[in-house]
């Protein structure tokens, strides 16, 4: 039905140079505002966001990062990626869900620092 919203999902992925919870903290945040900003979304457009973190990275939850940001009402769910070889080490991954006007081909995807190559085929 065209107006009416539709529930989306927005990728992105960082990463950190050391696993301290100032540099998780400082990532999470940077990846979240580019992905609103990219995005033109509110925080009330999010329904909720998931984490996942590569085994590597054990000093902190990413969620904190977010909350310190103003996400304190949005669900946050923090969760460890499994370990494959050869994988991004201390990968930090973003996965939310989202409510817009937008189509799947509008929407853009974020990845930073060591996370920029991931993944190719999305637009962003």
């Amino acid at each position: 039905m065209p107006g009416t919203p539709a529930t989306r999902a927005l990728r992105g992925a960082t990463t950190v140079d050391e696993d301290t919870p100032e540099q998780i903290a400082a990532r999470i945040q940077e990846l979240l505002v580019a992905i609103m900003e990219r995005n033109g979304l509110i925080e009330d457009d999010i329904i909720s966001i998931l984490f996942t973190t590569t085994p590597d990275v054990t000093s902190a939850f990413p969620a904190a990062g977010a909350r310190d940001i103003g996400f304190g009402a949005v669900p946050l769910l923090c969760a460890a990626e499994i370990a494959v070889a050869d994988s991004t080490p201390r990968c930090l991954r973003v996965l939310l869900h989202i409510t817009t006007m937008r189509s799947r081909e509008e929407l853009r995807h974020v990845y930073l620092h060591g996370a920029q190559g991931l993944r190719d085929d999305l637009p962003v």
